[in-house]
């Protein structure tokens, strides 16, 4: 996690207003549980949450302050507001697409383009 920058994620979330209300379940403790699902391949978020159950010893160092429920998870995805995340997503995307700009990336046909509208 310490080549994510938390700091730019805080921008992406101050802009749109994303820890509105929230008491603990915060967006980037959202963000991480989810990372964490993507890279360790689960299939759903009651996986994510099952295996982060799992090691609460282990939590600490990937910056998950505690497990939630598979609820909890599932209604901060539809309530908290996905551009967010877009445009976190569009930051790391332009992060690495010079260090791929003269390798090409196998099984990938189509050039993918986004704007630049990142704050």
């Amino acid at each position: 996690m310490h080549f994510i920058d938390q700091y730019k994620f805080e921008k992406c979330e101050l802009k749109y207003n994303g820890d509105f209300r929230t008491r603990e379940f915060n967006c980037w403790n959202q963000f991480v549980q989810l990372f964490f699902g993507q890279l360790t391949s689960r299939n759903s978020l009651g996986d994510i949450c099952l295996c982060l159950k799992a090691p609460k010893s282990k939590l600490y160092h990937l910056k998950i302050k505690g497990h939630v429920n598979q609820s909890t998870l599932s209604r901060a995805n539809e309530d908290r507001d996905w551009r967010i995340y877009a445009d976190f997503g569009q930051y790391l995307i332009d992060l690495v697409r010079p260090l791929y700009e003269t390798n090409p990336i196998p099984n990938l046909s189509v050039r993918i383009g986004f704007n630049n509208d990142f704050p």
